[in-house]
């Protein structure tokens, strides 16, 4: 039987990447351990071995690149990660109790370190790179972008659920002179967000999107669908539906994955987002039935790599300033979190959706508008 190593060396020449190579995606092992964990535990054991230095690549956004545009991560399926899967399954984790998790250990850390990353509007979503060439922006399009696709007019009342920062209500505020409302559930988005958005006719609540209850002319989500959950789903769309007037628009922008796995990946439900869960498009266009027409489906994920690798450069840059903060650890585990993310848009692994969506559909249809 071969080793672990040989077995890992035998994968990864299949996408092109060589154990202790000169190029800069090759995989650099500093501990043999590493084929062990990566095998057992899959991504969780292979980011744990990154974040505690027992294999480095000079290009992390390459490697992972590279070995998911081969595919070789479907022949490893860990007997250990079962159990992830069977709990996404069988329990809600997104539930009530649950779903300020998120918002205490990712979005809670403190704003210094977004404040460095992000863009001057604090978009921590995708940016839209049609003409840009750069993320502040990229960003600046993609809230254009999003205003246009809801048609905003001036006194129109805008919800805006999973408001971070409320980088989209400022905007749609000052440059569509519209009111707007925005629930997070994150105490640190809240504090900074009021006072970005101070004079201007924008409210933050501290509040879980499930007690919502009155309707606005538009509804728009950015960033926050992943965080819901599969068995909370029709919930949350029937609390878009309510929450939009029928003749109104819902704009739904989320990440998205090619196939209908429940289990999210354990490495980034632990370090970055606790109870993630990715839909898939059969998800969400099941969640939708009965309650929305889908006026378009935009899809524009590879510019995701763009915004990762934009976040990652802003990100190395401000280390010196942040590292007082954090430790060696944080270091590469923002490291990985970021540029393996980059990689996984590079290859088409994960999608990166836009869906308008109407309560009755609009009777003389919908043209998506072109910056």
């Amino acid at each position: 039987m071969a080793t672990s190593k040989a077995y890992v060396e035998e994968l990864l020449a299949q996408a092109d990447i060589r154990i202790n190579g000169n190029r800069a995606w090759d995989m650099q092992v500093h501990d043999e351990s590493v084929f062990d964990e990566a095998l057992s535990r899959g991504n969780l054991g292979l980011g744990e071995s990154y974040m505690a230095r027992l294999w480095d690549a000079e290009s992390l956004d390459q490697f992972f690149f590279k070995l998911l545009r081969s595919g070789i991560q479907d022949e490893v399926n860990p007997a250990r990660l079962i159990f992830h899967s069977l709990k996404s399954r069988l329990f809600n984790l997104q539930d009530k109790s649950r779903a300020w998790k998120v918002g205490q250990h990712h979005y809670d850390m403190g704003n210094d370190l977004y404040q460095a990353m992000l863009d001057d509007n604090m978009v921590y979503t995708c940016g839209y790179w049609e003409k840009a060439d750069n993320v502040d922006d990229a960003q600046r399009d993609k809230l254009e972008l999003c205003c246009q696709k809801l048609g905003l007019k001036p006194g129109m009342t805008v919800l805006d659920i999973g408001c971070g920062w409320g980088s989209f209500m400022k905007y749609a505020a000052e440059n569509y002179g519209v009111k707007c409302v925005g629930v997070t559930i994150s105490k640190e988005q809240v504090a900074l967000g009021e006072k970005r958005c101070e004079g201007l006719p924008v409210e933050f609540r501290l509040q879980d999107y499930r007690d919502l209850n009155e309707q606005f002319d538009r509804v728009i989500s950015l960033g926050m669908f992943e965080h819901v959950g599969q068995k909370n789903y029709d919930d949350y769309m029937d609390v878009a539906l309510r929450c939009t007037k029928p003749d109104g628009l819902f704009l739904l922008h989320t990440i998205g994955k090619n196939v209908s796995d429940t289990a999210a990946d354990p490495w980034i439900s632990k370090y970055i987002f606790p109870n993630g869960e990715v839909p898939s498009i059969s998800q969400i266009g099941q969640a939708l039935e009965q309650k929305f027409v889908c006026e378009d489906l935009h899809n524009f994920g590879a510019y995701y790599d763009k915004t990762l690798m934009a976040w990652f450069e802003n990100f190395d840059a401000a280390w010196p300033q942040l590292k007082s903060q954090f430790d060696d650890e944080f270091y590469r585990m923002w490291k990985y979190y970021l540029l393996s993310c980059a990689g996984a848009f590079r290859a088409r692994d994960i999608q990166l959706w836009q869906w308008v969506l109407s309560p009755k559909g609009q009777l003389d249809g919908y043209l998506r508008p072109q910056l």
